[in-house]
């Protein structure tokens, strides 16, 4: 099978393992990158991972120092980065840099381990999945879906239905509080809108707390223990990586915690909502409306949520702008451009960690909290290779 190399490759240059399809939005960027490194460029049928893990064995691509994934779409046809495949890699690998905020289907600690600076697309997504959570706060307050399901069944009895029945379960998000686990990136942007806004009440719980100027920015109050915050919240948002275990944060000792008739919203990850414990919380009233983003199996979705008219659904669309994947192939090919030139990289996840880099390189998720219902959460979910 021919692989796809660099002109003129050079046995001096350091080699890059190209995954996924050509670029698309930064031309001039990879044009930079091609004069000083060499690429190897496998096509789709070696990256599938049987074949893509034969062709390591093999020394197919030979001695690579870095692996750059600038695509969500594409270039993850190998499923997890783990153990078996992070041991097959080249000892002269030096980093791996991918599209997408999320890393729970790359175990960053069995990297760091390797020697391997793993970065992602952090802050590229960060305004659209911000936008994208308002919209499922909007949702839940007004019952959106409901009215929006009986405007589409063309039915005057339904959309009367509509009219009339849901002004009497809807709220203004105004004066209510939001509480969000896990104030990153996206969780700091989403607290934002929703304060400028909608005038919300903004609490959160954090692994590391944020500045006082950056509280003060959106009205923030941070809350040590989970489980105090969780009493507080009319709207719960979850705005925090998965890991690498797939154990759920969203459990029903977690939803017991929250308010009856609060809302919740999940923008983060699927895995980290157990969806059975969230409809019969919704079925029971203990809950009044959720908005998901993110699924527990996607790219199929729970047939019980699904049927829910207090249930807003959307496709894991929440980075999806052409804004966010420029963003996530720039950020790719300038990780690997400033680490192969000896340079710190832009948005590292396992190097020097950190409080929260440890916590999830350890395998907990961020924002769990020191009360009772902390758990030590070992490893990661994975639905798709998102941009979220």
């Amino acid at each position: 099978m021919p692989i796809a190399m660099s002109p003129s490759p050079s046995l001096t240059r350091p080699r890059i393992l190209f995954l996924g399809d050509s670029i698309q939005y930064c031309p001039d960027i990879y044009k930079r990158l091609q004069s000083q490194f060499d690429f190897v460029h496998p096509p789709l049928s070696d990256r599938h991972r049987p074949a893509f893990l034969q062709h390591l064995r093999d020394g197919t691509w030979g001695d690579f120092q870095a692996i750059m994934r600038p695509s969500w779409h594409n270039g993850g046809e190998m499923g997890k980065w783990d153990e078996e495949l992070i041991r097959l890699l080249p000892p002269g690998v030096k980093v791996s840099a991918s599209a997408g905020a999320g890393y729970d289907w790359v175990d960053v600690a069995c990297l760091a381990n390797h020697g391997i600076l793993y970065c992602n697309g952090a802050n590229a997504s960060t305004e659209a999945v911000g936008d994208m959570a308002l919209y499922h706060i909007i949702s839940v307050f007004r019952h959106t879906t409901a009215s929006l399901l009986a405007a589409r069944s063309l039915s005057p009895a339904h959309f009367l239905t509509a009219h009339h029945d849901i002004p009497s379960q809807s709220r203004n998000p105004r004066s209510h509080t939001l509480g969000i686990v896990g104030l990153g990136n996206i969780g700091m942007c989403a607290a934002r809108k929703a304060h400028t806004a909608f005038g919300m009440n903004i609490i959160y719980h954090d692994i590391v707390r944020k500045s006082l100027e950056q509280e003060a920015a959106v009205g923030a109050i941070f809350y040590a223990n989970l489980d105090d915050m969780l009493r507080q919240t009319d709207c719960l948002l979850l705005a925090t990586p998965s890991n690498f275990s797939g154990r759920p944060f969203l459990t029903t000792d977690i939803i017991a915690l929250l308010p009856r008739g609060a809302r919740f919203v999940n923008v983060a990850r699927g895995s980290l909502v157990d969806e059975e414990a969230l409809a019969n919380a919704l079925d029971s009233g203990h809950l009044s409306a959720a908005g998901l983003d993110v699924h527990a199996a996607e790219p199929n979705v729970s047939e019980r949520l699904a049927r829910m008219p207090n249930v807003t659904m959307t496709c894991h669309n929440g980075g999806g702008v052409v804004e966010t994947n420029i963003g996530f192939e720039q950020l790719a090919m300038e990780n690997v451009e400033r680490v192969l030139r000896g340079e710190e990289a832009l948005t590292p996840v396992n190097g020097h960690p950190t409080g929260r880099e440890k916590q999830m390189m350890n395998g907990g998720v961020m924002g769990v909290g020191n009360g009772q219902q902390t758990q030590e959460m070992n490893g990661n979910g994975h639905g798709m290779n998102g941009m979220g």
